[in-house]
């Protein structure tokens, strides 16, 4: 469904002397329909700037992302409009996504009233049914997101994404800001809902216990490189990338790995 060839990515700094720094270096990717895929690295990895862009939200210096068969780093902007209901993303602060001076009802119309995709009546019926999608109760409509918790906001995040039928959605980091106990129920949601209507996810984290509970596949991402991907179970047990063997030992090591042995074989 997704596929992403050689795609690369640098800013260029300094006046006189330009110097180019290489974000993504020449990274290809492919995600199956229906599939998630974990990108795991640490901060600065770019993660982030990979997923965006998926979406074409970032410009890549080169290389291609083709959604559905369709070179969409080549669409002009009209006619990459007609894609954006359906790639998504939800951002790592739900804060950045909500309006502070709209009410819940009015952050989860915005996308119906922007795409023109019901009449009132039927979006008032929408409405109340993408907050309980998302577990949260109708009376919550009426608030501001500084009157609910930071859980409920990335759910109601979730709800303006789902309203507009997306098949493929960017998660990038989307509990980091949770504390363990609302992250949990969040996870728990957001796979819920991606089984249930067979989305297509790109899953960004640096939490290797996230990242487990999550994908289908990982694919491991440093200094702008993919070093390694496969399997979950395939990469969390047997990898063979020293930087994700690293990686994986210190998990275990900071007891972040749900206090089970380690998981890492190397023979």
């Amino acid at each position: 469904m997704i596929e992403l060839a050689n795609i690369t990515k640098y800013y260029t700094r300094g006046f006189f002397r330009k110097q180019k720094s290489l974000i993504v270096d020449d990274v290809s990717l492919s995600i199956r329909r229906g599939e998630t895929l974990g990108l795991v690295g640490e901060s600065g990895s770019g993660k982030t700037t990979l997923g965006r862009i998926a979406l074409r939200l970032i410009e890549p210096s080169s290389g291609t992302v083709r959604f559905d068969g369709v070179d969409v780093t080549s669409l002009s902007r009209s006619a990459l409009r007609q894609f954006r209901q359906r790639m998504q993303i939800i951002f790592q602060d739900p804060d950045t996504s909500l309006n502070p001076r709209m009410t819940i009802h009015d952050c989860v119309a915005e996308p119906f009233r922007i795409w023109r995709l019901a009449g009132a009546r039927e979006m008032e019926d929408r409405i109340p049914e993408l907050l309980g999608l998302v577990g949260l109760q109708p009376e919550l409509a009426s608030r501001y997101p500084f009157e609910i918790s930071g859980g409920q906001k990335q759910r109601v995040a979730l709800a303006r994404v789902l309203a507009l039928n997306p098949t493929f959605i960017v998660a990038d980091e989307p509990t980091a800001a949770l504390d363990l106990s609302v992250q949990a129920q969040v996870l728990s949601l957001l796979k819920d809902i991606q089984q249930k209507r067979q989305l297509t996810l790109l899953f960004i984290s640096h939490d290797l216990q996230v990242i487990e509970k999550m994908s289908d596949r990982i694919a491991v991402m440093h200094k702008g490189r993919i070093v390694e991907q496969g399997a979950t179970s395939q990469i969390l047990r047997h990898p063979t990338d020293r930087y994700t063997i690293r990686m994986i030992a210190a998990a275990h090591e900071s007891e972040a790995w749900f206090g089970k042995e380690s998981p890492v074989t190397t023979e």
